[in-house]
């Protein structure tokens, strides 16, 4: 009797390890704030970069470890990160609920070269496709009785940072937002198109008979209320981006 006790105790006492062994743990991890910059982890000492924090919707707070180096700013409903000095600092978003996101910021004294996308061209190249595409368009303005346009460095670091993005449709309120934290305050024409299986030296002439080819696309080429152009082109694991931005002055910018 006693050893039939001892067997019963000591399966009971197995079985209750078992199942704290097998017992799922549900540790609560809460769910994170991304943040990224527009222009990169490394910015030049007096640029801005606006922030992109996801999800989108919130009202986030955000803070830099040290204001002197990157101090942020709240333009309107999104932030913008300002360059001051050399040196690191870390961005920190914050929700109600308690919720967290980091992103480390460097910045440098001088021009610094933008990252290269993996496994695709170099930004040598994409220059020379960007400054193809320009000429292509204003080719087409020209033909089409419209004044050619002259190149907005704030368009077209809007446009690359679009185009770096990778993005294969339009996303409008990260396009307001990329315009205005690169620097052009009004409104503005966009076009996007993304196509694979294209040589570097034939991706301008392709970006642009995409456009030339679609009505739409081709009467925002044309539009003759503009005063500067942009474009971005990113190659990447075969695939092409190419963003086009001109600048309207006498519209606005609805996240302005």
């Amino acid at each position: 009797m006693k050893n039939s006790l001892n067997r019963f105790f000591a399966g009971i006492a197995c079985a209750a390890l078992i199942a704290g062994l097998t017992v799922p743990a549900h540790a609560a991890e809460a769910p994170s704030i991304r943040v990224n910059s527009y222009k990169g982890s490394t910015l030049e000492v007096g640029e801005r970069s606006g922030l992109m924090i996801g999800p989108s919707g919130a009202e986030y707070t955000v803070t830099s470890s040290d204001p002197d180096t990157v101090a942020v700013e709240q333009v309107l409903t999104f932030w913008v990160a300002v360059a001051k000095a050399e040196g690191s600092a870390e961005i920190t978003v914050s929700n109600r609920a308690g919720e967290v996101g980091t992103l480390t910021l460097t910045v440098g004294s001088g021009t610094l070269a933008a990252p290269t996308p993996s496994t695709g061209t170099s930004r040598t190249e994409e220059s020379d496709v960007r400054q193809e595409l320009v000429r292509l368009i204003n080719q087409t303005r020209k033909a089409n009785g419209v004044s050619e346009l002259p190149v907005s460095e704030t368009l077209m670091d809007a446009a690359q940072t679009l185009s770096d993005l990778r993005y294969s449709w339009h996303h409008t309120k990260e396009e307001c937002e990329a315009v205005i934290a690169c620097g052009y305050p009004y409104g503005f024409g966009v076009n996007l198109t993304v196509f694979t299986g294209v040589a570097a030296e034939d991706a301008a002439q392709h970006a642009h008979d995409n456009w030339l080819n679609s009505p739409g696309h081709f009467q925002t080429m044309i539009t003759p209320d503009c005063d500067g152009i942009g474009v971005g082109v990113t190659e990447c694991d075969g695939v092409t981006y190419c963003y086009m931005f001109v600048g309207r002055p006498n519209t606005h910018n609805p996240y302005e």
